[in-house]
């Protein structure tokens, strides 16, 4: 039996018009693994939601993209995989993607992780 997935779907709910995004994005610094296709690129994650994140990678995408992306978080034995995600926007080597696929476990693990991020972002504020 496959495990239970949680699906992201673009929402068009209430937000603030000033605020677009659904989950508070934070800095990081994590290593990723890039599939497109048959290709696997190194990229590294600099910030970070639930929903989504930006890459700086030489991985060739253009908006509409769906991508693999594999976290390499030294903490946990095995990467943080998000099965589907995809690509929003481009800037040179730099893109966003959000994520449409994720199993319950590792969004938990991202969860985590972005907690991580933000106690040490806000440690670095202090």
């Amino acid at each position: 039996m496959r495990p239970a997935r949680v699906l992201f779907t673009a929402e068009r709910g209430i937000l603030d018009p000033m605020e677009r995004r659904q989950h508070r994005r934070v800095p990081a610094q994590v290593k990723s693994l890039l599939r497109a296709n048959a290709h696997e690129v190194e990229g590294e994650t600099v910030d970070l939601s639930l929903g989504g994140a930006r890459i700086e990678s030489d991985l060739v995408v253009q908006p509409g993209k769906y991508i693999i992306v594999k976290l390499i978080v030294p903490d946990l034995q095995e990467p943080i995989l998000i099965e589907q995600a995809q690509v929003q926007w481009i800037h040179d080597q730099t893109f966003g993607v959000r994520f449409l696929e994720i199993r319950q476990q590792q969004l938990d693990e991202l969860e985590q992780l972005i907690d991580e991020c933000i106690a040490l972002d806000e440690a670095g504020e202090s």
